[in-house]
């Protein structure tokens, strides 16, 4: 979640509603320093601070985001090319997901997340894009139609969470990984009302599974029914049946 290796420090940098540029792009992130446990007592004095800076988050995508009709989360990679067929994949994701009714919700970055707010876009659905403070900065993509920017990660996934009715998760990195595990154990310890979760890719996600069920549920640390907390497909149709159906739309 770093500079990638080669690139230099952001000409631009969005701080929340803050936007800094050239001299004034700072080091690090909000989250970086929230959880900073190096240097003297002043933590001490700001943390109160920080939990007004923590709600307000929480109160503006709350706001922003009420009165979104019912929406499905769509993770993946921000490294997905754009003449690739994952992307191509995401595209169609997007739109199928308009079509059968549903609103579109991304990381708002480039990659998997830019191709599945494209089809939405396309498709004349609501697209969302819930982006986030990095030392990198990537920006909106320029098919959200609803953009929010928050500082924290845990504000911006409980966004995810709350304001989906499911998750289609297309091959990514550690990110995507977090995000899809978060949803698993919400819903593995009925934290949520169980929604659909469903993989797209069956050749990049059959390693993870093959783990799952080899060492996680083998090893007695999770249970065989945990494994049906999820679905892995290479079909755009069937994804969307999937949520559909278990959505109840």
């Amino acid at each position: 979640m770093g500079i990638p290796e080669g690139e230099t420090k952001p000409e631009e940098q969005r701080l929340g509603p803050v936007l800094r540029r050239r001299d004034q792009v700072q080091p690090g992130t909000t989250d970086q320093r929230l959880l900073d446990t190096e240097g003297d007592s002043e933590w001490v004095h700001t943390d109160p601070w920080r939990v007004m800076r923590i709600q307000s988050e929480f109160v503006e995508g709350f706001g922003a985001l009420a009165e979104l009709p019912s929406a499905i989360s769509v993770f993946g990679s921000a490294r997905t090319k754009s003449d690739s067929p994952e992307y191509e994949a995401g595209v169609r994701i997007g739109r199928a997901l308009v079509e059968a009714g549903f609103a579109v919700i991304t990381g708002g970055g480039p990659g998997a997340m830019e191709a599945a707010n494209k089809g939405a876009r396309e498709a004349k659905g609501v697209s969302v894009g819930l982006g986030i403070e990095l030392p990198f900065e990537q920006g909106l993509n320029p098919h959200v139609d609803i953009g929010v920017n928050f500082r924290y990660f845990f504000v911006r996934k409980t966004m995810f969470v709350k304001y989906a009715q499911g998750f289609v998760v297309l091959p990514g990195g550690l990110g995507t990984l977090d995000e899809l595990f978060e949803a698993l154990t919400l819903v593995q310890t009925r934290k949520v009302t169980r929604f659909p979760i469903v993989l797209f890719g069956t050749e990049y996600w059959k390693g993870l599974v093959d783990w799952l069920r080899d060492s996680v549920v083998a090893g007695g640390k999770a249970s065989e029914r945990d494994l049906l907390l999820f679905h892995v497909t290479d079909d755009v149709d069937e994804a969307v049946a999937l949520v559909t159906k278990e959505t109840g739309k």
